[in-house]
């Protein structure tokens, strides 16, 4: 976080002691007496009132005062940073601290710098990586973002934040070219990350398109990843967004028959793929009404064997399913 300028602390004792310095209110700097603070009104009977400490509230009580006055100096640019040190998330706090930022043509790199302690400390916080977007777009220098965003995503895979901000840096600054590499990399070290298969859609999406060349590529992919697990659920959604761009759906395509074929010879138990299959019958249900006698008691079967004994904990939908489709679909 940003360095306290020296009038923000003062020793509490002597030189060389290993106490905490002691933090001097602003309505006891003299450099802040020509301020009036303005405290925050929440009427006489607040519904919830919050237990501000003093410290924030002399804080806050300041900034309010120079937004009011639309300071654009130092000392309001080192407020703002004591200010996000006690609420990192408060959002005008943020967008008035790129006001003084501009006006002062502060240095962005140190202010980049500034950002990665907070995210460090706050990797979830939307404010922060708001501003951090704003700063790269100002600098028009993306080098240090999808290093960062790997930093992050390290920590906790499935970080939102760090997604949407990774995907913004590629589809801005056309980052794509080893991105399905890193994406690879995440899912040999959890096959299950359904943040990474999302991710690999999104790049597939925005570089290349779903060519017949590439439906193939990904096809094979998937289906190799499912015969290594076959009960994850991201593998077989990634699965369905692939075929939704085939003119086979998910009936036919040679890779996608191969891979049911080995699953009913190795006499596959996994709910996802039952799953599927109802879904594929519905397909052809609905293609061709003349496979409705033969495919409806089959998928019938199916759902009920969902219902009790595959994926018991979804029984209510999977009997939901099976009343639609008789409803649907019964000659």
């Amino acid at each position: 976080m940003a360095e306290k300028s020296k009038e923000s602390l003062t020793d509490s004792s002597d030189e060389g002691s290993d106490q905490e310095p002691s933090y001097i209110f602003y309505r006891d700097r003299q450099e802040w007496s020509d301020v009036v603070p303005v405290e925050l009104h929440e009427g006489p009977f607040p519904v919830v009132a919050i237990a501000y400490s003093d410290r924030f509230k002399d804080i806050f009580n300041y900034f309010r005062a120079i937004v009011l006055k639309n300071e654009i100096s130092e000392r309001a640019f080192q407020l703002t940073s004591d200010a996000l040190e006690l609420n990192p998330a408060n959002y005008t706090v943020w967008q008035y601290r790129r006001t003084v930022l501009k006006g002062l043509e502060k240095s962005i790199p140190k202010e980049l710098t500034f950002v990665r302690t907070i995210i460090e400390d706050h990797p979830k916080n939307y404010q922060v990586w708001h501003h951090r977007r704003v700063l790269v777009e100002w600098s028009g220098d993306p080098s240090s973002e999808l290093r960062l965003t790997e930093i992050v995503l390290a920590q906790d895979a499935k970080n939102y934040h760090a997604w949407q901000h990774r995907q913004w840096v590629l589809d801005t600054f056309k980052l794509f070219d080893h991105e399905l590499e890193f994406v690879e990399r995440l899912l040999e070290d959890d096959i299950r990350n359904n943040s990474a298969w999302n991710q690999r859609y999104f790049v597939v999406k925005q570089t290349t398109g779903f060519t017949e060349d590439i439906i193939n590529r990904e096809l094979t992919f998937t289906v190799n990843s499912i015969k290594i697990v076959c009960n994850n659920e991201s593998a077989w959604n990634y699965l369905r967004g692939i075929l939704s761009h085939c003119p086979t759906g998910l009936n036919g395509h040679p890779i996608v028959e191969e891979l049911c074929q080995f699953l009913d010879e190795n006499k596959s138990e996994a709910p996802f793929y039952f799953a599927f299959l109802v879904d594929r019958m519905e397909e052809m249900m609905q293609s061709d009404p003349s496979k409705r006698e033969v495919l409806l008691p089959k998928a019938d079967e199916v759902l009920q064997l969902l219902a009790t004994k595959m994926d018991p904990i979804r029984r209510e939908y999977w009997l939901f399913l099976s009343r639609y489709f008789n409803s649907q679909f019964a000659i």
